[in-house]
């Protein structure tokens, strides 16, 4: 089914482009800000990935390692369709040789030892590389510098990319079967929990963008800490709140729906609540760091750093129709 076509904050679309013409038109460096311990019972290896699915290489790993996949561990599942460069951590137990490591599409680029395994959403950030291509697209490169000196300031709506809904919205008719009761295997169910969520938060973030409030603290929000899933109630919004809302050191959050949340269709609501999905938040707003670029001949590569969780897709919809 196809997506809505949430609004935009910036304008319209400057030009069209194709994405992901080769993986090395799209490049993902995941960062975990954080040290390892130097030692311990984890070896954590530094991949980089062409065109290789994030759980597929797990399992590589796993049978390298003769150790089970659930013990591989992982922050973020990348894109296939890429080149992607991320930590994995695997289990010592049978001292693996790394060096024999053989899987099409992975090189190992280091190889470290941490007393933890690695947990989903443990890393910090993702940078991206990604190349815009299409005939004469260099002669945007006007409107394009301007339109991302505008991202720099102000930012991006944070909505969920058009990939946590599935090929063709494929996963909103499979959270529609689970809410009509459809027994589905734990990590369907999860796909299908996770797409209501996001498809009523783009809602919501879509209303703010319309009324041009989605980078604006109301009275009776709650405001996100900026980095962190810290938030905290907007009674009256003051001097303090707006600076620290022009820093970008807080942002308007809204809602990811649980059980006692109220939101969407019926059936939604009540396989939510059946299900004892806790209510949560989500920042608004999406910082863009690091923003950069360069034209060539029907080319424009664009960079830039984002926290975990959050979308590339979400800032290139703000530049092109890709």
């Amino acid at each position: 089914m196809p997506l809505p076509d949430w609004a935009r904050a910036c304008g319209a679309p400057l030009f069209k482009a194709a994405i992901r013409t080769t993986p090395a038109d799209f490049d993902v460096t995941e960062m975990l800000g954080w040290e390892f311990t130097g030692d311990g019972e984890h070896d954590y290896l530094w991949l980089r990935k062409t065109s290789a699915n994030t759980e597929w290489v797990a399992r590589q790993l796993a049978r390298h390692a003769d150790v089970p996949a659930r013990d591989v561990g992982y922050s973020g599942l990348k894109d296939r369709h890429a080149v992607t460069t991320q930590w994995f951590s695997v289990p010592r137990w049978h001292a693996p040789d790394w060096s024999a490591l053989d899987v099409e599409g992975v090189e190992v680029l280091d190889v470290q030892r941490h007393n933890r395994k690695l947990r989903r959403g443990a890393h910090k950030s993702n940078t991206f590389r990604i190349v815009l291509r299409g005939d004469g697209v260099e002669q945007h490169v006007e409107a394009l510098g301007a339109r991302l000196t505008l991202i720099r300031e102000r930012g991006v709506p944070n909505y969920f990319g058009e990939q946590r809904f599935g090929h063709d919205g494929g996963n909103v008719e499979l959270a529609d079967a689970w809410a009509g009761g459809k027994r589905l295997p734990r990590h369907k169910r999860s796909i299908a929990i996770s797409t209501i969520r996001s498809l009523l938060f783009n809602e919501q973030l879509d209303a703010r963008v319309r009324a041009g409030t989605w980078n604006t603290l109301l009275p009776g929000d709650k405001a996100n800490l900026d980095g962190t899933g810290s938030v905290f109630d907007v009674v009256d919004v003051d001097d303090d709140l707006r600076a620290r809302l022009q820093a970008m050191d807080i942002h308007p959050a809204g809602v990811l729906a649980g059980e006692n949340s109220g939101l969407g269709p019926d059936a939604w609501q009540a396989a939510l609540y059946k299900a004892r999905v806790e209510e949560g938040r989500r920042s608004f707003r999406l910082v863009v760091q690091n923003l950069e670029w360069s034209a060539e001949p029907d080319a424009v590569t664009v960079s830039f750093s984002l926290g975990r969780g959050t979308f590339a897709t979400s800032v290139l919809r703000e530049i092109c129709d890709t």
